[in-house]
């Protein structure tokens, strides 16, 4: 009976061992292929920028980031619209103004028994709020257009950054065995 398990074990170990498939045979029909990079371009960056500056969200479509250009457009809208409401309003507190100091008593801030219901002090104090929140209104649209042409450029710099599919980098967490703690890191790893 041992002789037979004996032999058993013995042709399984040997069927193993010749089913087992050479590891550093090369497969002549595995075709290893290269990723497509787009080719360098110095001049793509400073393109984009310029067709960013020219007509706002032209360089993000020169870049292909089609879903950025409806972005740049609310951007800029919102601080247009409110710099044309912060004017209508401005208007309408220096209106009331120059009618007062005309000695008229019937501008919109009046109540029907004719009194003030916001005052010559009010007045002055609503056109300074106004003419500040314009000016606001002004630079922000300002700095979402520069943004504007920033992210153009930004973007078709990294769209030549060539990464390589061998470098990574991933969280890593170590169990230290001899003083029960956990270490937390990131492992780069390269391989080649």
């Amino acid at each position: 009976m041992k002789n037979l398990i004996a032999f058993f074990v013995t042709c399984f170990f040997f069927l193993q061992a010749s089913a087992q498939e050479d590891s550093l045979l090369v497969d002549p029909q595995l075709v290893i292929e290269e990723p497509v990079y787009k080719p360098y371009d110095p001049l793509s960056p400073a393109r984009a920028a310029f067709y960013s500056a020219v007509l706002p969200g032209l360089g993000q479509a020169y870049n292909g980031k089609y879903w950025k250009i409806p972005i740049v457009y609310t951007a800029l809208g919102v601080g247009i619209y409110f710099y044309f409401e912060n004017d209508r309003q401005y208007d309408r507190y220096r209106s009331a103004y120059k009618s007062r100091l005309a000695g008229n008593t019937n501008d919109e801030f009046y109540d029907e028994n004719g009194e003030p219901r916001v005052s010559t002090d009010g007045l002055i104090d609503a056109q300074r709020f106004y003419q500040r929140n314009k000016e606001v209104s002004i630079m922000v649209t300002l700095g979402l257009y520069a943004l504007n042409i920033i992210d153009a450029n930004v973007d078709a710099h990294l769209q030549q950054f060539n990464v390589s599919e061998d470098l990574s980098l991933k969280p890593n967490v170590d169990y230290d065995q001899f003083t029960g703690t956990t270490g937390y890191g990131l492992t780069l790893n390269y391989n080649f």
